[in-house]
């Protein structure tokens, strides 16, 4: 069970072919607060749930707009976030002036990707530990693009990730058809209550820890002000909250990666003294 043999570096390999500081990379993702993302056939929309570090300290961003056709939600580590967001509007900006035109969408996430894979190859680097939540919308439609520390990207039609983002994939999963021919304000509503899903049962939604992103057909990529998510916010309330987990209930993707079994004498050996260094909650969003 001691690893400190293994993750002093990006490319050492565990005898069982793991390496364990992608992995870390991953935990500080699923610590960070949940963040929904969905599409209908025009529009692109993100909610994020944010976090305060402490009662005298405002809810950090969770939304960082790209360009006027994208934007992203990320999950994990604020100052990883930043950083690549300033790298996607230099993307950005620079398509704009050789081509005049913006950046396909699919494009931008692949660039993404080759960035953040670096980062898993290099000894003198380590794995970006931010999960990110891209909502774009271009020449082929609206999109919804996962990434994750591992530098695997995906195109979704809906996607959570976060603390206790199995309840809103649930969600997700179950109003999936409805997604495609709902407009925009039902779209948006939907968002809500599968990220309220994720919420402890003493907890509720409020204009404070919420951000709502939304690009489209039409509509440039724009974070909504309190008096607009005030107003969706209220239209949900009466919901049935369901999905949640009961309280105390473990959740399956937010457990640490477990080793699987394997004969004892493959298992990484063990020493005397070991501390493992894990992400710590008070440095993920």
């Amino acid at each position: 069970m001691f690893r400190n043999q293994y993750d002093s570096d990006v490319t050492v390999w565990s005898p069982q072919g793991r390496l364990h500081q992608v992995e870390y990379a991953m935990e500080a993702v699923k610590m960070g607060s949940a963040t929904v993302g969905l599409k209908n056939k025009t529009h692109a929309v993100i909610v994020a749930l944010k976090r305060a570090a402490s009662e005298l300290s405002s809810h950090q961003k969770k939304i960082f707009p790209i360009d006027i056709h994208v934007g992203f939600a990320m999950s994990g580590l604020t100052a990883d976030a930043r950083m690549l967001s300033r790298y996607m509007r230099t993307e950005c900006l620079n398509y704009k002036y050789s081509h005049d035109n913006t950046l396909p969408v699919s494009r931008l996430i692949t660039t993404v990707g080759n960035k953040m894979q670096s980062c898993t190859q290099r000894y003198d680097r380590r794995p970006y530990g931010v999960g990110l939540l891209v909502a774009g919308y271009d020449d082929q439609g609206p999109h919804i693009y996962q990434t994750c520390p591992s530098a695997n990207y995906y195109d979704c039609k809906a996607m959570a990730i976060g603390a206790r983002s199995q309840s809103a994939r649930t969600y997700l999963e179950k109003h999936l058809t409805e997604f495609s021919s709902c407009d925009l304000d039902d779209l948006i509503k939907h968002g809500l209550r599968a990220l309220r899903d994720t919420l402890p049962n003493e907890a509720d939604l409020s204009t404070k820890n919420v951000s709502i992103g939304v690009v489209g057909k039409g509509t440039e990529f724009e974070i909504l002000k309190e008096s607009a998510m005030q107003v969706y916010l209220s239209e949900i309330e009466g919901d049935d909250k369901r999905g949640r987990p009961a309280e105390g209930e473990a959740e399956s993707d937010d457990r640490p990666p477990q080793d699987p079994p394997s004969d004892p004498g493959l298992r990484d050996p063990a020493v005397a003294v070991a501390t493992e260094e894990r992400p710590s909650a008070m440095d993920t969003e």
